[in-house]
């Protein structure tokens, strides 16, 4: 893929790797398969970064316009769900 990460010029380096790791959990969510627990714990730190949801709505249209994926889509079906993978279809 060929596109940039949403990410603000204000936050410290392991913010940005917080950040970059929870949208690279969506890019494998929707390719492959990831583990719901591991993709949890990652929006969890994502949220420590960006608690607003405003703002988190904000980050997740601009991903979801550079890349074609839905992070909130993930989001809800790892809580949603019972099982160990998440597969995004």
């Amino acid at each position: 893929m060929n596109y940039h990460y949403p990410l603000d010029d204000t936050w410290s380096k392991q913010e940005v790797i917080d950040v970059v790791n929870f949208f690279s959990l969506v890019e494998q969510a929707y390719e492959k398969q990831v583990k719901r627990d591991d993709f949890l714990a990652a929006y969890q730190k994502f949220k420590q970064v960006v608690p607003a949801k405003n703002e988190e709505k904000t980050y997740f249209r601009e991903f979801e316009q550079a890349s074609g994926y839905a992070s909130f889509a993930v989001v809800k079906k790892a809580r949603n769900s019972e099982q160990q993978t998440i597969k995004m279809m």
